[in-house]
């Protein structure tokens, strides 16, 4: 591959995942995440910077989250359990998890 057509591919990546990234908050609003989590401070779950920062060292943490996101869990933050959320895409977990490993 040449250099021009690298650079190119990566920000036509860029360009595409960009409206996925500002859409998460409201993506998360819609989906009733807010409800129990708020980006810099513990709810009835933990902050979403607190689970950045508890899965920054991991290369699967979206895959990981997204998981979460869907089957819902217990243990990771408490024993508050994290209710299921099968109203929420396979597509839509990976967005949301993404947005919050972004949260720094």
């Amino acid at each position: 591959m040449n250099k021009t057509f690298v650079i190119a591919l990566f920000t036509l990546a860029g360009l595409l995942s960009a409206p996925l990234a500002s859409a998460s908050p409201e993506l998360a609003r819609s989906k009733n995440c807010m409800a129990c989590h708020a980006v810099d401070k513990k709810l009835v779950g933990p902050s979403y910077k607190d689970v950045a920062a508890k899965y920054a060292n991991d290369k699967d943490a979206v895959a990981k989250l997204a998981k979460k996101i869907r089957e819902g869990g217990v243990g990771s933050f408490g024993q508050i359990p994290m209710p299921a959320n099968p109203q929420v895409s396979e597509a839509e977990a990976r967005t949301l998890a993404a947005w919050v490993m972004a949260q720094k």
